[in-house]
């Protein structure tokens, strides 16, 4: 995804996204295999059916890709939250004590 996208959407927005594009691209590649294993077709038909089978495995293998790196700056994000809330309780236990 271009970088000025990422940076107008959250990241959790994004990975909600692009979790639906992948199930879209495996649902697509489903039936792309049902079509490719039935009966009757021309050696060219097959052909076109394989090289887009092979398209849509690497747009899926992409999406993967960036599906873990969101998921990881998610985790990161998650867990700087995390510290500031623990450093502002600290800081807050401190000073009304």
């Amino acid at each position: 995804m271009p970088k000025k996208k990422r940076e107008s959407l959250g990241v959790a927005v994004e990975i909600d996204g692009l979790e639906e594009t992948l199930s879209q691209c495996r649902r697509d590649l489903e039936a792309l295999n049902s079509r490719l294993y039935s009966a009757g077709l021309s050696p060219e038909a097959r052909r076109a059916l394989e090289e887009e089978k092979e398209g849509l495995l690497s747009r899926a293998s992409h999406y993967e890709e960036e599906l873990r790196l969101l998921r990881h700056e998610n985790r990161k994000n998650t867990l700087l939250s995390v510290a500031v809330f623990i450093l502002l309780a600290l800081l807050y236990a401190h000073w009304t004590s």
